[in-house]
């Protein structure tokens, strides 16, 4: 809001004129004269400041709606969100599902269930998502971070993990039978009662790992497998996995 300050009265024409020592002047003079009786009258018009006034309460207005109404917009960007992931359900590509995905899980939504069965999410953002019973079946997820994230019950069958943060990932009971987990980071996750057949676990970090109670192993490709858990590599080979050296191998 402006501050409106009273100007002083102008003098009389008569006096201003008398003030001018030069005549050539005189119509310069006499416009600056008729500006500043202007400038003063408005200066008095109350119905100025009640404009002003005015003004500043829309402003208010404004943002009182504003904030009142962001709890909609969450909403609407949640729900267009959800329509991306749900419309691409079950086809190749993006479609914009790493954005959608992202979005919404760090706005604290839970994406239990979702679907991204086949899609293409490399280089995905997903700290500490809740994707419990997901299914990422055959997705490729390759570069992609998942720290602290709850796969617990997933469907992570066929998936490409490689060179993907999972560590501290909650991965109880999930399916990663078949899935390629080369070079990724598995630092302390949480393998109990997941089934990793015929997974491939080439150069993985296993640091930590809670692997007791897996339920299947068998044809699971151990090899270079680093920070392996005192007796794992023993257990494993005990259970049907193997350690083949199959070179250095890069999706196409």
């Amino acid at each position: 809001m402006r501050i409106h300050i009273r100007k002083e009265r102008p003098a009389a024409w008569v006096e201003r004129k008398q003030q001018t020592k030069h005549a050539w002047v005189l119509p310069f003079v006499a416009l600056e004269w008729m500006w500043e009786w202007i400038a003063y009258a408005l200066s008095n018009w109350t119905f100025l400041e009640v404009l002003d006034y005015l003004e500043t309460f829309s402003v208010l207005i404004a943002v009182i709606f504003y904030f009142s109404e962001s709890g909609d917009r969450v909403k609407q960007r949640h729900y267009q969100a959800w329509q991306v992931v749900n419309t691409s359900q079950g086809k190749g590509g993006s479609g914009g599902r790493i954005e959608a995905l992202q979005e919404l899980n760090a706005d604290g939504v839970p994406l239990v269930g979702v679907d991204v069965s086949g899609a293409f999410l490399q280089g995905v953002r997903l700290e500490k998502a809740r994707l419990l019973r997901a299914n990422f079946s055959a997705a490729d997820a390759r570069d992609s971070r998942f720290s602290a994230a709850d796969f617990s019950n997933a469907n992570l069958r066929s998936a490409n993990f490689r060179r993907s943060i999972l560590e501290q990932v909650s991965l109880h009971g999930a399916n990663l039978e078949d899935s390629d987990l080369t070079g990724a980071d598995l630092a302390g996750a949480d393998l109990t009662d997941a089934s990793l057949a015929d997974a491939d676990l080439t150069n993985a970090d296993l640091h930590g790992v809670r692997w007791e109670s897996i339920t299947n192993i068998k044809s699971a490709n151990i090899f270079g497998v680093k920070n392996a858990p005192q007796g794992f590599v023993e257990w494993a080979v005990k259970h049907g996995a193997v350690q083949q050296d199959n070179g250095t191998k890069e999706p196409g």
